[in-house]
């Protein structure tokens, strides 16, 4: 698509029309899916207090004017996972929703400034379950659409294979030849060890790089490319100081039950145990909020009332998908833009 052949037209709508009917036939079977296992398909609201409270994601900021004519800032959610859990503390037990999110300063192949998310949780459930479910899902999708294996830029799985999992650790090991254990010790993250281990690997930081950023451009350069060929990769075991929202891994405090799901290289999905504990979370989104505040120059709020509902809140496990990424996998697309009805224009 362009300026000069906009997806509005006829041709252009032509040529994406048969993706777009299988992204509306990989979302019915994702419903019944879902109907078939007893989740409840939820719809939560897309203004919010708080858009979430992760460093690097940037939200749209909008006003609400009351009827007093008084201006309260709101957020289009990028994420529904804090309405989701408040359900949880209310009472329901398994339930699901395709939200449309937004995240500001995103376009590309694989990201588009709104999109759906596919977000499920399961009380008092571990998180192996929801990584369970990633798999089922994916080989829902690409069967519905008619395919078993799927691609892109030239990468190639199968769908039908069971997910190999991974710890990070071992991903950063085989992939980048980092001990990345070594460099998070009781006392914190190793910043100038990670630094030292990347270099030695080819990725150079910048002198203002912290531990974190160090890790994601090893992550994204090293390791992400390399997972998921073949068969999907569920990466498992993240430092905790890269899963705020993530209840510690019983084996090792450093470590949190997070994992991300890969295809073909490509990330498309982030599961949780969830924390439950009121005060961490506070602790940890404030500490995220403050990372934004000096690398930014900006913050969100973080939402009371979600950090009030987490005392009420059971265990559980929850996981967010990225419905058009898995849509584009499953019928060939090679950008987001093809599976969208109703596509931003490019940007100028």
């Amino acid at each position: 698509m362009s300026t000069d052949r906009p997806w509005w037209n006829a041709d252009v709508h032509a040529d994406r029309r048969p993706a777009l009917l299988a992204r509306g036939r990989i979302k019915s079977a994702m419903r019944a899916w879902f109907d078939e296992r007893g989740f409840v398909e939820v719809e939560t609201a897309i203004l919010q207090t708080s858009p979430g409270n992760e460093a690097h994601l940037h939200a749209y900021r909008t006003e609400q004017i009351g009827t007093d004519l008084e201006r309260r800032a709101l957020y289009l959610h990028t994420s529904p996972e804090f309405a989701c859990k408040k359900l949880l503390a209310a009472g329901e037990k398994k339930i699901f929703t395709f939200a449309p999110v937004f995240r500001n300063r995103e376009r590309g192949p694989l990201h588009a400034p709104e999109f759906t998310m596919l977000e499920w949780y399961r009380a008092d459930e571990p998180y192996a379950a929801v990584m369970d479910d990633c798999g089922e899902l994916l080989k829902l999708a690409v069967k519905t659409a008619g395919a078993s294996l799927v691609s892109w830029r030239g990468d190639t799985a199968d769908a039908r294979a069971a997910p190999e999992q991974l710890s990070v650790a071992e991903a950063f090991s085989r992939y980048a030849g980092i001990d990345l254990m070594a460099t998070i010790t009781p006392a914190g993250n190793d910043r100038e060890a990670l630094a030292t281990a990347a270099t030695a690997a080819g990725i150079a930081p910048r002198a203002d790089d912290d531990w974190a950023d160090i890790f994601a451009k090893v992550l994204t350069a090293l390791v992400e490319p390399k997972l998921g060929l073949g068969r999907a990769t569920l990466l498992t075991h993240y430092p905790a100081s890269e899963a705020p929202l993530a209840r510690a891994s019983e084996d090792d405090a450093r470590l949190a039950e997070r994992f991300e799901m890969y295809c073909c290289g490509v990330e498309l999905a982030n599961g949780f145990g969830e924390l439950t504990d009121p005060q961490a979370q506070r602790r940890l989104l404030t500490a995220e909020m403050d990372r934004k505040q000096e690398r930014y120059g900006e913050r969100y709020p973080v939402d009371d009332d979600f950090i009030a509902a987490l005392a009420h809140m059971p265990a559980a496990s929850g996981c967010a998908m990225g419905f058009d990424r898995v849509v584009m996998l499953a019928t060939g697309a090679t950008r987001i833009d093809q599976i969208l009805w109703t596509p931003q224009p490019p940007e100028h």
